[in-house]
């Protein structure tokens, strides 16, 4: 039985807003592709988009046809995003949703993906904040550092997706790369508070988010960077290093935590990664990081 996330006071008012229900998924579930932005958001009102009503019949009381539709759709996923991955080398960067357009983490983040981009493709869990940061980074790969800097004033206007996430997803779509360096995002409408960023070139948006959270571990076959954030990220990590632990010798892969006293004195996650490691062969690929250059010459 999947368990229900509890809705959160903020999200209780974009709930009023949504669109009814649909007796049908208003996704195509034998789907052979992943998402785009443009799809996602086809609407100018949020509350007219494809996300916004695939999430509104998703919050409908479950029933057999409606979880069948709904596992039948992710396995579409699936399957697509084998497709979109092989052949690239993925990194991921974890951070959470409270990174504002426009603030230190936020230009931090997109750095470092413009950065990693030049020789990894960049992954994230898909919504607003520090995973939007890291798409939007990537996504400029082709672009200058100070022409990334730029876009991100430019974003500023609209630093977060609340009030209104038809101005934020308007001003990202308007924002965009001409040219876009392909990069991954894996959101879920499981949180449907938190819009899917515009900016991952392909979206594996998911409706089981245990799924979708293995997968996107899963598929970073280069490692993963881990910023500062909360329960979500400290999840991740020792998810992942759960599956670095029995890992067989060749098949570890990086582990980079950025931002030293954060994981060491204000979530001190760094000393129970580092015993968890000790006698085990990921002990070599554990990192602690200051800097974004400590991270791209980890991973160069």
């Amino acid at each position: 039985m999947s368990r229900r996330r509890s809705v959160r006071a903020d999200e209780l008012a974009r709930l009023a807003s949504l669109p009814a229900a649909e007796p049908t998924s208003p996704v195509d579930q034998e789907r052979t592709s992943l998402y785009t932005a443009d799809e996602l958001y086809d609407g100018d009102r949020y509350r007219d988009t494809l996300d916004a009503r695939a999430y509104a019949w998703s919050r409908k009381p479950h029933d057999r046809s409606a979880a069948r539709e709904r596992a039948v759709h992710d396995f579409s996923i699936d399957e697509a995003l084998d497709s979109w991955i092989t052949g690239r080398r993925i990194v991921g960067i974890m951070g959470g949703h409270q990174a504002v357009r426009g603030d230190e983490n936020y230009r931090q983040t997109a750095t470092l993906a413009h950065r990693l981009s030049s020789h990894l493709t960049i992954a994230t869990g898909g919504g607003p904040g520090a995973m939007e940061a890291a798409n939007l980074g990537a996504s400029y790969g082709h672009e200058t550092a100070s022409t990334l800097e730029r876009t991100i004033d430019d974003l500023a206007q609209v630093p977060t997706y609340g009030p209104s996430i038809s101005q934020w997803a308007k001003t990202g779509l308007a924002a965009r790369a001409e040219v876009p360096r392909d990069t991954l995002g894996i959101p879920t409408w499981h949180y449907g508070d938190e819009p899917p960023n515009v900016f991952a070139t392909a979206i594996a948006k998911y409706f089981k988010n245990a799924q979708r959270e293995a997968i996107l571990l899963n598929i970073c076959n280069a490692g993963i960077v881990f910023l500062p954030g909360a329960a979500g990220t400290v999840q991740e990590i020792f998810q992942d290093a759960c599956e670095n632990y029995y890992a067989v010798p060749d098949q570890v892969t990086p582990m980079i935590l950025l931002g030293a006293e954060y994981w060491t004195q204000t979530l001190p996650v760094w000393p129970a990664l580092s015993a968890l490691a000790a006698t085990r062969p990921m002990a070599a690929q554990i990192h602690l990081a200051n800097s974004i250059d400590e991270v791209v010459d980890l991973l160069r």
